[in-house]
């Protein structure tokens, strides 16, 4: 395959994905609306679903998760935790480190715009029909193989 054209599918490829985020993105305000907490920027969302994943994390640790400075994490968990969806906590271990967590109150909220972006999958999906959804589900399978073994590769260069 020439170059030319690896480009032109990674250029299609990359323009398709921002079309699926978008539409992932749009159905969320009908479960934000209802919310005590108004709507989520993307970041925001990223970021939450990054701390309740890994259950705490550091401003650190979570500035390296996201790809972004410190500084900035800082001032979006500082807004989070404003918000009530996010909470600092001292280490019990080390009470100089700072721990992140989902607050308690913001999980069920959480659960629900999971729950939708789920569901936005679902109806497409469905639409797409069972043989095109297997073919990108596949197709996917694939992409995370590739991407775990280069987060693997790039572990073992950084020790």
């Amino acid at each position: 395959m020439s170059g030319s054209n690896v480009t032109k599918q990674a250029r299609y490829i990359f323009g398709v994905a921002k079309m699926v985020r978008h539409h992932v993105m749009s159905s969320l305000p009908k479960v934000e609306g209802d919310c005590m907490h108004g709507e989520l920027s993307v970041a925001q969302m990223n970021l939450i679903l990054a701390v309740r994943t890994r259950g705490e994390v550091t401003l650190t640790e979570l500035a390296e998760i996201l790809r972004v400075s410190p500084p900035s994490v800082s001032v979006m968990v500082e807004r989070l935790v404003e918000r009530e969806f996010l909470m600092r906590e001292r280490a019990t271990s080390d009470r100089r480190k700072v721990l992140i967590q989902v607050s308690p109150g913001a999980g069920q909220h959480i659960a629900e715009m999971e729950e939708r972006v789920v569901a936005t999958f679902v109806e497409l999906l469905e639409e797409l029909g069972p043989s095109t959804a297997g073919k990108w589900h596949e197709v996917l399978e694939k992409v995370e193989g590739v991407l775990l073994k280069r987060q693997s590769e790039q572990g073992m260069k950084s020790k």
